[in-house]
């Protein structure tokens, strides 16, 4: 193929926005005339490198858009410390089964123990999977939606948040709501029901929901949607911020 028409296939091939087409043109080209390779091989390799980057950037453009404080994948979560963690439903879950079936995944335990980064890990899996996915606290979340009803944008960011393939809350209950923020998050959760999936941390054991939510009746409509046929995972383990914490205490103090 001479420099004109490389050119001007390079120059067709950006136009028609498949980018990495063009600059992988070359170096396909030279591997298909080494390998022998016949057009339609050739064409089916040229294509599979757009797919596949178009594919890597749609990941990180989804793992942006969710908002993860920090990018905590599941393979560096320590499972070893989790004794009674079933590593076995985590990676089903990491397939997005649960996303398919709309079942919410709910993660109950004290601070420390890795909820948050089982969470993130999940909602990175979902990313991957083409799945566009939201992490937000439940503070965070009722400061958005009491701010949206008083700017008059509120059925607009009810929509949004109802349409994310996957949403995760976290910090459900270490702050109460008022009782307007309350009636929004209900909107949001009552909205996914059945629809989508919802991933939710919390520290608090259901029985203490009351406290966060205020309205007993409202507290028993929200759990009997929120659990219905979800994932319940206890963490019941030891603190790994604590663990570390008196781990490093005890090297310092060690002459």
């Amino acid at each position: 193929m001479n420099a004109a028409t490389m050119a001007a296939l390079g120059s067709n091939l950006r136009a028609l926005k498949l980018s990495a087409m063009a600059s992988h043109l070359q170096r396909q080209l030279r591997q298909a005339r080494e390998e022998k390779e016949e057009y339609e091989e050739f064409l089916l390799n040229l294509t599979e490198v757009e797919l596949a980057t178009r594919m890597e950037n749609g990941r990180k453009r989804r793992i942006r858009d969710a908002k993860f404080p920090l990018l905590k994948p599941l393979e560096t979560f320590v499972f070893e410390a989790a004794l009674d963690l079933d590593t076995r439903l985590i990676k089903n879950l990491a397939t997005g089964q649960y996303i398919k079936e709309a079942r919410n995944v709910i993660f109950l335990g004290k601070s420390g123990t890795g909820k948050t980064h089982l969470a993130t890990g999940l909602g990175m899996a979902a990313c991957a999977q083409g799945v566009r996915t939201r992490f937000v606290t439940g503070c965070g979340l009722a400061n958005e939606l009491l701010e949206a009803r008083d700017e008059r944008v509120l059925s607009r960011v009810l929509k949004r948040y109802a349409g994310y393939g996957l949403l995760i809350i976290d910090e459900l209950g270490y702050v109460p709501f008022s009782k307007e923020g309350a009636d929004l998050i209900f909107q949001v959760l009552a909205e996914r029901h059945e629809r989508r999936p919802v991933i939710i941390t919390t520290n608090l054991g259901f029985g203490d929901w009351t406290r966060v939510f205020g309205d007993p009746t409202l507290t028993a409509a929200l759990l009997d949607r929120i659990t219905h046929k979800a994932h319940i995972i206890h963490c019941t383990w030891e603190s790994y911020r604590l663990r570390d914490t008196l781990k490093k205490g005890k090297e310092v103090k060690q002459p």
